[in-house]
């Protein structure tokens, strides 16, 4: 089977490409805290991969690989036709929206960001400039993503779409590289003599489509790396998008601002984007004056491989969300289904250990700064809001007696978040707290301080 682009004349897709105008380069520093409020308050979301390379799940005439599921078309070197065979065998009949969206939703997640395009260039929505589709090329003739944006806003979850930028499929990109088959995917594509504009008009009307049909509340991008892409195209993508959409949130990578930790601050970015991105990494001491958000995931792959059981445990996961969250950030989790439509059980079953410990200490995350301390807590991690300090212990003391560092303000009352039972202290030039021998929770037991001030330490 080969799929290609749906021809458009000239004047349909210069219709398609007209946006309201760009939003301002100079963003008032309050209509930006507004813009991000929500994204800053949720602290928490659900990434899923989810596309064709579900169905080979890492494995390909007969070999397997230690690389990322999703990469197969990659690492596999697989050629185009042979990948787009995928397709015809491509049908998710056990897919469950509103299950997917109560699994993010009972495990406190805040948002949803789900692939609607990957590296490979197969759509995972219906899309009307390309037939490389779901709907399209694949027995299951139906849309996802529609039904996943809808069900989010059933349910209260804020959906977001993933977008690649770098296409292994489309025709205006080739490899160039030893060993590696021209009409194949590969990790640094090449783009064709000429023809950038074209893919450039592909990439925005469907990114319009992604926008207008079904209003994310986020574009994620990535596979900028690529050498055709520069800054200057990331930054005229960036106004594109939020052109579409001005309240948008769009991340570091539309342009060369890869993994946020270089030129970003919150009131001069030198770089397109809203928010920085660490990938697979908790930066030590946050990224001060910077919005981010750690992507990880919970094995060693991003889309489904059928024999990747290198599963985190659940206390790892809880305390990873705890640092982030503690450190100013957001944390990104990902999950990947499989052919079939299902989220794999291990990941299900993590999840709702995550929920269960939100449910009775989400208050310490949701909404919260990072902690007013500049040296590492040697017991476990803090976060504030709101003229509370929510002390994370992870280390619980032997000998009931929790050292804590000097603050400004003054407490006025300490106690569990979890029962509210009230927790003798003494505060000196730091704050001595007196705690029960056993701890409530062996994962981390959060302890609540009113202080009279909450400014800064």
């Amino acid at each position: 089977m080969t799929t290609t682009c749906r021809r458009l004349s000239a004047t349909a897709l210069t219709l398609l490409l007209i946006a309201m105008p760009a939003a301002g380069a100079q963003e008032a520093p309050a209509d930006r805290d507004a813009r991000m409020k929500w994204w800053r308050d949720a602290r928490f979301g659900m990434f899923i991969h989810w596309g064709l390379y579900a169905v080979p799940a890492g494995e390909y005439n007969g070999k397997r690989s230690k690389e990322i599921g999703e990469w197969i078309m990659s690492w596999a070197n697989i050629p185009r036709a042979e990948y787009e065979k995928f397709a015809p065998t491509f049908n998710p009949a056990r897919f469950d929206a509103a299950q997917w969206v109560r699994i993010a939703k009972d495990a406190g997640m805040k948002y949803l960001v789900i692939t609607s395009k990957h590296h490979d260039g197969f759509a995972m929505y219906d899309s009307g400039v390309s037939t490389y589709d779901i709907v399209d090329a694949t027995p299951y003739r139906k849309d996802p993503m529609r039904a996943l944006a809808d069900e989010c806003r059933r349910q209260g979850i804020t959906f977001a779409f993933y977008y690649s930028i770098m296409d292994w499929h489309h025709p205006s990109q080739y490899v160039d590289a030893p060993g590696k088959h021209a009409e194949a995917g590969h990790g640094q594509t090449r783009m064709r003599e000429g023809r950038k504009q074209e893919y450039v008009d592909y990439m925005k009307a469907q990114l319009r489509e992604l926008v207008t049909k079904y209003d994310p509340a986020v574009l994620w991008f990535d596979g900028e790396w690529v050498d055709w892409w520069t800054e200057e195209d990331g930054q005229d993508l960036y106004r594109y998008v939020r052109g579409l959409k001005p309240g948008i949130l769009i991340n570091n990578r539309v342009g060369k601002g890869r993994k946020g930790m270089e030129g970003l601050n919150r009131t001069d970015r030198v770089y397109a984007g809203d928010f920085g991105t660490p990938e697979q990494q908790i930066p030590a001491s946050g990224l001060p004056g910077v919005d981010w958000e750690s992507c990880m995931t919970m094995n060693d792959t991003w889309g489904f491989k059928h024999y990747d059981e290198n599963w985190k445990s659940s206390q790892a996961l809880i305390r990873n969300l705890i640092d982030i969250v503690s450190k100013g950030g957001n944390y990104l989790l990902n999950v990947g289904p499989t052919a079939q439509g299902e989220i794999p059980r291990p990941s299900v079953e993590r999840l709702a250990d995550m929920g269960r410990w939100m449910a009775v200490n989400g208050e310490s995350l949701y909404g919260t700064g990072a902690m007013p301390f500049t040296e590492q807590l040697a017991w476990g991690r803090a976060t504030r809001k709101d003229g509370k300090l929510y002390l994370h212990v992870f280390d619980w003391p032997a000998d009931g007696v929790l050292l804590v560092p000097q603050i400004h303000g003054k407490v006025l009352t300490a106690r569990m978040l979890a029962g509210g039972a009230s927790v003798a202290f003494t505060q000196t030039t730091g704050i001595t707290l007196k705690l029960p021998v056993k701890a409530p929770d062996p994962i981390a037991s959060v302890i609540v301080l009113d202080i009279e001030s909450s400014g800064g330490r």
